[in-house]
């Protein structure tokens, strides 16, 4: 397959990026990989003071540079966000039939105090084998491999069957505006792929670090969060009364921290706890085939669910992460509210999350509302617009194919 060799050529790009130091010198392909990623960290792309527009327009440029025609690059800019654009590039396939594919990445990145690092945020720095500098991993490094991918491409005058679409966007660390939400909503032909690959998986190195685990991901959690409040009359604190908006609230958050949601399975999940099977120590090995057999299983879910990602990967889950009440120290408090985060398992509804969040605080005088959503993830294999139920994502055996060989082929010794 054809595009078996772009994969590979995409996962070769990758390896210096990695948290492991060079044992031999750089190639010439490198260093050129090298001072893109470096450009792109170095532009401050923060909400408060930087510019993804700016970092839109410097890929933009090396893109055209390597050969690209003005009409197969745009940077998109929001009028009422000019800091905030995003760059939307095609490499054009052969076959119009064949529908195209996305590589997708977002350029913005979460503030960095200088005074908080020991190193200056926004210049690239290499030290022990190890990167530093905000973005380096979230996701400027997915940002410069695509990039880079791209121009290596048309450099070779590679010619896919279908169309290569690349779109770097921003907003993912922030609420105010959403990139992909944007150009979904507003410019659908410059993004309207067959499946979209995105950043999200990870891996797993032993202590000697050699590789162990290299993962796919297949969707996200949605993220919604939920405002718990109980109010009542209030009154002196010298004149305590049963009904404490404190107190109750600190009932309610006990339930909502003793509660579990109910385990389930995706297919990618599934594929997982299967897997994952040969890699991990026997008594967790027989639990996650249990668990595969039923997930309901009492024993296994035990097992299991004591760690905190492997629970996570099962269920909806939701916690209290801020607290707020009363107005005086010598009064007794009129309203007292929390945020409830959650983490909703691919497919079901916010609704119903909510109803069973009520149902858990149901005596305790609470009130649940639904926060306005901030960001829905998108899917990598299914584009769907934001504030929408998004359906579970549709797995490719053709990309897990591809996926696999590529992992052979840098990584053969994952295999046992």
């Amino acid at each position: 397959m054809r595009l078996a060799g772009w994969m590979t050529t995409a996962a070769l790009l990758a390896l210096p990026t990695m948290a492991s130091a060079q044992t031999k010198a750089p190639r010439p392909d490198q260093l050129t990989f090298r001072e893109l990623f470096k450009e792109l960290v170095e532009i401050n792309t923060t909400l408060s003071v930087g510019s993804c527009t700016a970092a839109a327009e410097a890929m933009g440029a090396r893109l055209k540079a390597a050969g690209y025609a003005e009409a197969d690059v745009r940077v998109v800019v929001e009028p009422k966000y000019p800091r905030e654009g995003s760059l939307v590039a095609v490499l054009r396939g052969t076959d119009p039939k064949s529908k195209p594919m996305l590589l997708l990445a977002h350029i913005d990145v979460v503030e960095a105090n200088r005074a908080d690092w020991t190193r200056d945020p926004f210049t690239l720095i290499e030290e022990d084998g190890y990167l530093y500098g905000r973005g380096t991993s979230d996701d400027k490094a997915q940002a410069a491999i695509w990039t880079d991918s791209l121009i290596r491409l048309k450099q070779a005058g590679y010619k896919p069957n279908r169309d290569i679409k690349m779109a770097l966007t921003c907003g993912e660390e922030s609420e105010g505006y959403n990139g992909i939400e944007d150009l979904l909503k507003n410019h659908r032909p410059l993004v309207d792929a067959e499946f979209a690959l995105n950043e999200g998986a990870d891996g797993l190195l032993d202590e000697n670090g050699k590789e162990v685990v290299l993962e796919v991901q297949a969707g996200e959690k949605v993220y919604q969060d939920f405002t718990l409040t109980i109010t009542n009359p209030g009154g002196h604190s010298s004149r305590p009364v049963p009904a404490n908006a404190i107190h109750q609230l600190a009932a309610a958050l006990s339930r909502i921290g003793a509660y579990s949601f109910p385990p389930r399975f995706n297919d990618a999940t599934r594929g997982y706890f299967t897997q994952m099977q040969g890699r991990v120590s026997p008594p967790q090995a027989a639990a996650m085939k249990a668990l595969v057999a039923n997930v309901e299983d009492p024993a296994a879910l035990k097992t299991i669910t004591a760690d905190p990602m492997w629970n996570a990967m099962l269920r909806t889950t939701c916690v209290a992460t801020m607290v707020n009440a009363g107005h005086a120290p010598n009064a007794l408090p009129q309203r007292a509210t929390a945020n409830i985060n959650c983490r909703i398992f691919p497919g079901v509804a916010i609704e119903a999350v909510k109803a069973e969040l009520v149902k858990v605080v149901a005596d305790s005088g609470a009130t649940v509302k639904k926060n306005r959503v901030v960001r829905l993830v998108l899917l990598c294999a299914l584009l769907v617009l934001p504030f929408q139920r998004s359906p579970t994502s549709p797995l490719f055996p053709f990309l897990f194919s591809l996926h696999l060989q590529i992992t052979y082929f840098f990584f053969a010794s994952l295999w046992p």
